[in-house]
């Protein structure tokens, strides 16, 4: 695995915290999300989007551990309108004390992910 790109978004108090990954096979993620939770020991939610192909294969998954408003599909999305693949890009947010509401939520999380995205490509 090798981190391509990461970002920082705060959002009434609320932190996100974003990294784009290439991967080489599909036993990284597990690897990742672990690091990040070690990372971000504060950090509620580790919000995941894959596109892997593995074995002439393509996996599209994402994980929204427990966050409203989607925001796993919506990292899933972004890789998909960039056309990343072997990519995962995750997002850990730490909460801020301040609801932001399925809307913001979803905002935020896009927000950064496309950040981080075009941060890399574009750089």
């Amino acid at each position: 695995m090798i981190e391509l790109s990461a970002g920082k978004l705060t959002v009434n108090k609320s932190i996100f915290f974003g990294h784009l990954y290439k991967l080489s096979n599909k036993y990284e993620i597990d690897l990742i999300i672990s690091n990040h939770k070690d990372l971000y020991k504060r950090a509620n939610h580790h919000c995941y989007g894959v596109i892997i192909n593995d074995n002439d294969h393509q996996f599209n998954f994402y994980k929204n551990d427990g966050e409203v408003g989607r925001p796993g599909k919506i990292l899933l999305e972004l890789l998909k309108k960039y056309n990343l693949n072997n990519n995962l890009i995750c997002v850990s947010r730490i909460f801020g004390g301040i609801n932001l509401g399925v809307g913001g939520v979803s905002r935020s999380f896009k927000k950064i992910g496309e950040s981080v995205i075009q941060h890399y490509i574009y750089k």
